[in-house]
């Protein structure tokens, strides 16, 4: 095999629990990947994990597509697939959109550790906002503050119902990934001693996460969900009224806009009928009025003849 081939091929980068396959264009990032990896392999709650890890760092977006598979959406930078224990990634030429590739590593490799501890049991809110929070992505909350997603959709009444916007378009799913990470920092919140690993053993050994919210945090899964939701409004009251309002007006512009269009409609056809009957009005008076000339000018006697002058005379010598 020639050396230019060689150089063309994906190279294999391991270091403890990690492999990394890159090609040539892209060492320089995977190396700096595999060392942020190894020097910070632990995560919030979590056991340190065991599992060995395949990072394939996609040379561009043609073969990322070809890696990821249709369920990836348009706009994502990475994915992991927890059942093969394999994070794909963009490489070094991704646009600035991918975000910063540590962040964007961490968040990937977040998912792994929480499914190799609770395997499926984390909805998919919950493992959305894990990995936010564990990949310390504080810049979540500057997208509830902006984000015109929420704004036309309001807060969600149950964090279940985040599961649609992560299907959505990019700015939906920005405000869904926003709110699942607001989540889960509140959850770590409660606790701020042991954060969520009491929480993490008690839902491992039940199954059930209201009754490990109920052990670790006196808490129920619904009581959390309502008292999220009002602390997520109060720190984003205005978000809130102005996305109620945009419903309100919304609603009231669908209803009102055919009621317009319609009165504007019987008004110019009653314009139009008003129009014609005063154009028939102003014929008739006219008509009218000719024949009220003409009637008189027929019906007026004829005028009397002046007298001549030689019967004048005639009549003056006979009185003598």
């Amino acid at each position: 095999m020639s050396a230019r081939a060689q150089s063309n091929e994906a190279q294999r980068l391991d270091r403890g629990r990690f492999t990394i396959l890159a090609f040539p264009g892209d060492l320089a990032l995977a190396r700096s990947l595999l060392d942020d990896a190894q020097r910070n392999d632990s995560f919030p709650g979590l056991p340190r994990p065991r599992e060995h890890v395949l990072i394939a760092i996609a040379p561009d977006s043609r073969r990322f597509r070809e890696w990821t598979g249709a369920g990836a959406p348009d706009w994502g930078a990475a994915i992991a697939i927890p059942d093969e224990r394999r994070i794909v990634m963009q490489g070094s030429g991704a646009g600035s959109g991918a975000g910063d590739p540590g962040a964007v590593l961490r968040h990937e490799l977040a998912h792994l550790a929480l499914h190799e501890r609770l395997g499926t049991l984390p909805p998919r809110w919950f493992d959305e906002g894990y990995a936010g929070y564990s990949a310390g992505e504080w810049s979540r909350d500057e997208v509830l503050s902006a984000n015109v997603g929420l704004v036309l959709h309001g807060i969600p009444a149950s964090l279940d119902s985040l599961e649609d916007g992560f299907h959505g378009g990019a700015s939906r799913a920005s405000g869904a990934y926003a709110l699942a990470y607001r989540a889960v920092s509140d959850m770590a919140a409660l606790d701020s001693r042991r954060g969520l690993s009491l929480f993490f053993d008690y839902w491992k050994q039940s199954g059930s996460m209201d009754v490990a919210m109920r052990r670790a945090f006196g808490i129920t899964q619904s009581g959390f969900e309502a008292e999220w939701r009002a602390r997520t409004m109060r720190r984003y009251g205005a978000l809130a009224v102005i996305a109620n309002l945009s419903l309100l007006f919304a609603l009231l512009g669908l209803l009102l806009v055919p009621l317009l269009w319609s009165r504007r409609q019987r008004n110019r056809r009653r314009m139009n009928v008003l129009r014609l009957a005063e154009a028939a009005s102003e014929r008739n008076a006219r008509a009218s009025a000719l024949d009220a000339l003409l009637a008189a000018a027929l019906t007026a006697p004829p005028p009397a003849p002046e007298p001549s002058a030689s019967d004048g005379s005639t009549r003056s010598d006979e009185s003598r």
